[in-house]
């Protein structure tokens, strides 16, 4: 899974027919703090995300077509959730 945030959209004239009503989008690779790490990746949106959103990504392509319910999809990466917090635990917390 990948944290991220929503940074753009991309629009194809000419494209594989399973992109056909499908949105993609351009995800900024994030850590949990939310600070850019310079990586992104290109998802199709599967809850309805919109530019300058946190959001969850799967970014396996078995899973991905899970979701899609399209096992044959050509498909690697999707946005699964919006994400309104992060908490991350300490050690200290985990008893470590």
């Amino acid at each position: 899974m990948i944290l991220g945030v929503v940074t753009g959209s991309i629009t194809s004239t000419i494209n594989h027919r399973f992109y056909d009503s499908r949105k993609l989008l351009i995800v900024d690779k994030t850590d949990p703090q939310f600070r850019p790490t310079g990586r992104y990746v290109i998802c199709i949106d599967a809850v309805d995300a919109g530019i300058g959103q946190r959001v969850l990504v799967l970014d396996e392509g078995n899973g991905a077509r899970q979701i899609t319910a399209d096992p044959t999809a050509p498909v690697r990466s999707v946005i699964v959730g919006i994400i309104d917090e992060v908490a991350v635990a300490s050690e200290l917390d985990l008893g470590l």
